[in-house]
């Protein structure tokens, strides 16, 4: 009877410590081991991205000319001053323009440039006394009799980041009274070479409401291809019959010296790449007219857009590139279907003979049948002129990149780029929205990472990818802050980081790994394995409760 007690007390002290064991060791180490690993993230700040509050500061410089200001006001100067404008976009979207004016008057080195015969001569002069910061703007202010300005031209936007201002001597008005009334003639200055209210909400336009972006310019944003780190560029040229014509064209020397200016300054912006090709027996996808009145055949407004898709296919693609494509096409008509000509809407003709497509590239026709006669015996050998045909890619490419077509008002002159492809200015306004396009898509990238995350808790948030989060986070922040301060360089470099962070962050493969692990599908796993093991222990624990219920019972019985 002592040996079978002895026994019972052994069994009960095994199960015990059975279940001990799997409670206090088994299921910690099981939990631990097959828990999803989630690394910290930064939700606060996450969350405040939610509310994106944009400041842009910029940089103003008024100079005054000899003959612009009394001897008095000219005592009083220099003089600094802030101006801010606030505009709420939305709930979740405020901007607030500052712009920090420095008045002050002309150097004599500043006034030896403004003598110069021409106003373009005296915009290079100016820049190189003094080359200003990235994001600012210089206006001087010319006395009305100055003779640097044509006759009708009021303002004058050269290639740098300067501007020649006419203003008329103002004696009897004190210095506050003259600076109210330049300040409206330098607003439309700072605003054509810095960046527009439209220019800044078509920046927003993937977090804002459409309704609130003007047409045009959401027809310049739907037009440039989106920021990308980087853009292929590829010259296509096209040539259905090589039997009938050579075609030679001197592709590298053209891009060395009409394309590679503009890439060179726009290297801040993203990263490029250029190559070219030529594609023999590549046909257009449409069938052109042929036009008894102008004896040429001609391609109407409404059936360009079936040329792209059938050509396109011949082009190829850089497999190894995620990064968007620029294609740029050169297509020379065979004999039997030339001269060939673009018509517009209205049915006239275009004076480049070539048209773009919004994020795609551009396509220009090119007719050689007046390089040769009829009795000509073929093949012909043919020599693309470059300079022509560059030209017009140039133009498309600005558009496509993002240089947008400015529209100045009345009495402004605009001072072409030339062979720098574009202005100082122009890249300015390109680098203005493209850090603010930046900063909100960066932003809106990590909310929505953030409550994807959230919502679905099988998703595993592995090390690198808190750290490309928090990366984001912080560029995001700096790119903000170096916005509010004027740094437009360093907004720009900041907001590429974040945008970069970001998307590594998104499209993380080792986000899907679980995201598709039902809870029924845990369960077929679990059950398994863990009720055989379960179910012994679980018995024996409502022997022991049952075994010590009834002791108590018997010592309550004996008791009484």
């Amino acid at each position: 009877m002592l040996s079978m007690d002895l026994e019972k007390q052994r069994g009960r002290h095994a199960a015990l410590a059975i279940a001990a064991v799997v409670v206090i060791v088994g299921i910690p180490l099981w939990w631990r081991t097959t828990e999803t690993y989630r690394a910290w993230l930064p939700m606060s700040q996450i969350r405040e991205l939610d509310s994106l509050r944009l400041s842009l500061t910029v940089e103003v410089e008024v100079v005054f000319a000899q003959g612009t200001l009394t001897p008095d006001q000219q005592k009083k100067l220099p003089l600094n001053q802030v101006r801010e404008q606030d505009h709420n976009v939305d709930t979740e979207t405020d901007l607030k323009y500052r712009y920090e004016t420095k008045y002050r008057t002309a150097t004599i080195m500043e006034e030896d440039a403004l003598n110069q015969p021409s106003a373009a001569e005296a915009d290079t002069s100016l820049h190189i006394l003094s080359e200003s910061a990235c994001g600012s703007v210089v206006v001087y202010v010319l006395p009305e009799s100055s003779t640097l300005l044509p006759e009708g031209v009021r303002v004058y936007v050269g290639l740098k980041r300067t501007a020649l201002v006419k203003f008329g001597l103002r004696a009897g008005e004190g210095l506050n009274e003259v600076l109210s009334a330049i300040d409206a003639e330098v607003e439309p200055v700072v605003q054509t070479m810095s960046f527009g209210h439209q220019d800044i909400i078509a920046a927003l336009s993937n977090r804002i409401r459409l309704a609130k972006v003007s047409k045009e310019s959401l027809v310049d944003s739907m037009r440039a291809f989106k920021s990308s780190p980087g853009y292929e560029i590829t010259f296509s040229l096209l040539n259905p019959s090589p039997q009938s014509h050579k075609v030679q064209w001197d592709i590298e020397g053209a891009v060395q010296q009409y394309i590679q200016p503009l890439l060179d300054k726009m290297a801040a912006v993203s990263n490029f790449s250029v190559d070219s090709q030529i594609l023999y027996y590549a046909v257009l996808g449409v069938n052109p007219r042929f036009d008894k009145t102008a004896l040429a055949y001609t391609l109407s407004a409404d059936s360009l857009a079936h040329v792209i898709n059938p050509v396109e296919a011949r082009l190829g693609s850089n497999a190894a590139s995620s990064n968007p494509v620029l294609n740029f096409l050169l297509y020379v008509p065979d004999p039997q279907h030339s001269p060939l000509f673009i018509r517009d809407h209205r049915g006239q003709g275009v004076s480049s003979n070539a048209f773009h497509s919004p994020r795609w590239g551009g396509i220009m026709v090119y007719n050689v049948n007046d390089m040769y006669d009829k009795d000509t015996s073929f093949p012909v050998d043919l020599n693309i002129d470059m300079s022509k045909v560059m030209g017009v890619f140039l133009a498309q490419l600005r558009l496509l990149l993002g240089v947008q077509q400015v529209h100045p008002p009345k009495g402004f002159e605009l001072q072409g780029p030339g062979s720098a492809g574009v202005a100082d200015w122009e890249l300015d306004r390109l680098l203005w929205s493209r850090s603010v396009e930046n900063v909100a898509t960066a932003s809106a990238t990590i909310t929505s990472l953030s409550q994807l995350l959230d919502e679905i808790g099988n998703i595993v948030i592995n090390d690198n990818i808190a750290q490309q989060v928090l990366s984001a986070v912080t560029s995001i922040q700096a790119a903000i802050a170096e916005l509010e301060a004027g740094n437009l360089a360093f907004a720009l470099q900041y907001s590429r980081e974040a945008i970069l962070a970001s998307e590594c962050a998104f499209f993380d493969p080792s986000l899907l790994h679980l995201l598709y692990f039902p809870d029924d599908q845990k369960f077929a796993i679990y059950i398994p394995l863990f009720l055989p093991m379960c179910v012994p222990i679980l018995l024996s624990l409502l022997k022991i409760v049952s075994e010590v219920r009834q002791k108590r019972a018997e010592k309550r019985a004996k008791k009484e």
